[in-house]
């Protein structure tokens, strides 16, 4: 199709003004809809010419095949559609031409109720990635209760017995960044099942070890497999369902496996304690990881590594800017953000950046470990911490710097440096209508911080200040297990109908309440279990097992399918350093009140006693901690997701673009056709369009 031909033919195109901080201003960027009408190819440019084009950036409605297996990104530019009606404009509204072709499409994106695979091969890929990270959270708590035994058997003080939980911990919370994008970049089965062979092997050797540093050695090399495959769990699910019923029952039983962990570890080394050696629960701990690995093999499906992206920050200097601009200068003010396929290489990683925040992490994780235990005074502690804060800030800066136009030039042209970056900043800036994307985040650690405290210090109390056995507590975690379960079967229909809002509150309420009940002064030494604790129990896991899957979706249907095991591993991230931070705190405070309560200082305070009024006052103190983290989350969501929709629907996507064209212009030839780029396929689609000029943009 000549160009003149096209401008007679096309109706006027919207225009979207774009910055690179997603503020409209006067340098426009071009957004058009293709008519699918097949073209001649013209030949594609060379990576050298692109380096000097202009660029022009639109996103194109994609075919309904695509649809059905590429979550589009939600951006600040875009809006977010649900199937009840409520929308997020991130900008204007293109008119009411694009009404006609949404319902269009409507009929192939409604095709995407029906399942990818089999109805049982469905089933087991759901239960096997969702093993990864109930084994993850069933290894963290379960180990927690067998820790006097392994004292006892190891010859570990108790000042150093943490450690076997924390050396986990730490691997895990640090190394999920980057295992999450070497799985966007390298392919999400091969990680998500060497991960879990990984952590496999080092629990079968963990009970045969009986030094204390190669026990604790092993412990974080099984923390460093599961950062592997748990939030590669939650890419292979964005990318295996399309938006719709079947991904909502997906997540909801993904999203149940943490909390569901935690709570089945409580039980299998109670049992396992009372009954048996405790080195059977790392037995247990292999097995599962076992079948996990084996199933995972066998049924996730062998995709290639997908076309990773990076943002683009294009400038079509011609047409928008000043006559003395460069096209080719990274201070351009019209700047977009989009993508552009990559290779799938080692060089596509960024190894710099995964040092810093690396490094950053396990210093402020091991700084909030060793703080109660040596005392917060310490100097070396305050030195750690400032440390680590410093590296996370460099990191943060080196993303940004990675994303200016000059260097997304060079990454277009295929130079070997500068790499893609790690984390895009943009993306919290970007996504979901402009924010919602981090502030899921910051529920998710307050959240996922209030829940794992309550865990904790009803462990407490039931052991330190009432004195129970192991397995009289864990009896009294049962009925966790059970309203967990039927709790999960009951969330996944909701995601499709009630807003994501009304979940998170009731969410983070229950979780909230069930701290609570264990902070106001109930004499528990005369008082029922069932009159304070069954409720506490139900609670928490109610609250876990709504709020989990709620966040894992929405974080799911906020990244593009590119950055799905990124997001994971963010979510993830998001709630360890929560659980550590919230953790450290709640400890301090118990300590603090323990040693007001008994009259010396901190340092002198001892340890924990049955029926002792200082202990009693230490758990409420931290209870009350918990339930204000709780609070806090309630209060996030009550500001910033009044108008989040319904994210489990399965009416219109999320968000319009699916494919984006990167319009290419060669400045020794302005006159040529320009070449759109199929970001998902990585080809010159060979459509052409006209640039508009200055006068009509």
């Amino acid at each position: 199709m000549a160009p003149d031909t096209e401008k007679s033919e096309r109706p006027p195109s919207p225009k979207t003004d774009i910055t690179s901080d997603g503020i409209d201003n006067d340098n426009t960027v071009d957004y058009t809809q293709d008519d699918n009408t097949p073209t001649a190819r013209p030949p594609s440019p060379s990576p050298t010419a692109m380096d000097k084009n202009a660029l022009q950036l639109r996103p194109v409605r994609s075919t309904a095949s695509s649809r059905q297996h590429c979550n589009p990104p939600i951006s600040h530019d875009t809006p977010v559609e649900f199937a009840d009606g409520h929308a997020d404009h991130g900008g204007d509204d293109d008119g009411g031409d694009d009404d006609d072709d949404d319902d269009a499409a409507m009929d192939g994106y409604n095709d995407a109720e029906k399942l990818p695979y089999s109805k049982w091969r469905c089933i087991a890929l759901v239960a096997t990635v969702t093993g990864a990270t109930f084994t993850n959270t069933l290894s963290v708590q379960s180990v927690v209760i067998i820790l006097p035994s392994v004292g006892r058997d190891l010859n570990i003080p108790d000042t150093r017995l943490q450690w076997i939980v924390s050396a986990y911990s730490l691997a895990f919370g640090c190394f999920l960044l980057l295992w999450g994008r070497i799985a966007d970049v390298f392919g999400k089965k091969a990680i998500f099942v060497a991960g879990s062979a990984w952590v496999t092997a080092t629990t079968v050797a963990n009970p045969f070890i009986p030094n204390e540093i190669v026990f604790n050695l092993f412990r974080g090399l099984q923390g460093l497999g599961a950062a592997a495959n748990v939030p590669t769990a939650i890419g292979i699910l964005g990318t295996t369902f399309p938006p719709g019923k079947a991904k909502n029952y997906a997540f909801a039983a993904y999203g149940a496996g943490a909390p569901l962990g935690s709570v089945f570890g409580n039980l299998m080394a109670g049992l396992i304690t009372s009954y048996a050696n405790w080195k059977w629960v790392f037995g247990a701990l292999a097995i599962l990881s076992g079948i996990v690995t084996v199933v995972g093999y066998l049924i996730i499906p062998a995709q290639p590594p997908p076309q990773t992206v990076i943002p683009v920050r294009a400038v079509d200097a011609t047409a928008t800017a000043p006559a003395t601009a460069d096209a080719n200068d990274s201070t351009s003010p019209s700047v977009a953000l989009s993508a552009v396929p990559v290779p799938a290489t080692f060089r596509s990683i960024d190894w710099f950046g995964a040092f810093l925040v690396t490094l950053g992490l396990v210093g402020l994780l091991f700084a909030l470990t060793e703080g109660n235990v040596v005392g917060w005074s310490t100097p070396w502690i305050g030195v750690i911490i400032g440390l680590s804060l410093l590296l996370v800030a460099a990191f943060v800066g080196w993303q940004m710097w990675l994303e200016t136009p000059s260097n997304v030039r060079k990454q277009i042209a295929g130079h070997a440096w500068p790499p893609r970056p790690l984390v895009r900043m943009s993306i919290f800036s970007r996504s979901a209508g402009g924010g919602l994307f981090a502030t899921s985040l910051v529920i998710m650690g307050l959240f996922f911080s209030s829940f794992m405290g309550y865990l904790v210090y009803a462990t407490y109390l039931f052991q330190d200040y009432l004195g129970l056995s192991a397995i009289q507590t864990t009896l009294r975690f049962i009925p966790t297990g059970i309203a967990g379960i039927i709790t999960c079967f009951c969330v996944a229909p909701l995601l499709g109908r009630v807003p994501t809002y009304w979940i998170l509150l009731f969410g983070n309420a229950s979780v909230s309440i069930s701290s609570l009940l264990l902070a106001v002064p109930i004499p528990f030494r005369t008082t029922s279990y069932f009159a304070y604790g069954l409720e506490a129990m139900v609670l928490s896991v109610m609250g876990a097992d709504t709020a989990w899957p709620s966040l894992t979706l929405f974080v799911s249907h906020a990244l593009p399918r590119e950055d799905q095991a990124l997001g994971g591993a963010l979510v993830n991230m998001a709630g360890q350093v929560g659980r550590a931070i919230g953790l450290a705190i709640a400890t301090a405070i118990q300590t603090a009140v323990m040693a007001s309560a008994r009259g010396v200082s901190v340092a002198n305070v001892g340890g924990t006693k049955v029926d002792d009024e200082p202990t009693l006052r230490g758990l409420r103190a931290a209870n009350w901690f918990n339930f204000a983290l709780g609070v806090c989350s309630f209060l996030v969501v009550l500001v910033a997701f009044r108008s989040s929709g319904v994210i489990g629907s399965n009416g219109k996507p999320p968000a319009q673009p699916l494919r984006v064209e990167v319009a290419t212009r060669s400045s020794s030839s302005p006159s040529s056709p320009e070449q759109a780029v199929d970001v998902e396929k990585g080809l010159s689609t060979g459509a052409t369009r006209r640039t508009p000029t200055v006068a009509e943009t």
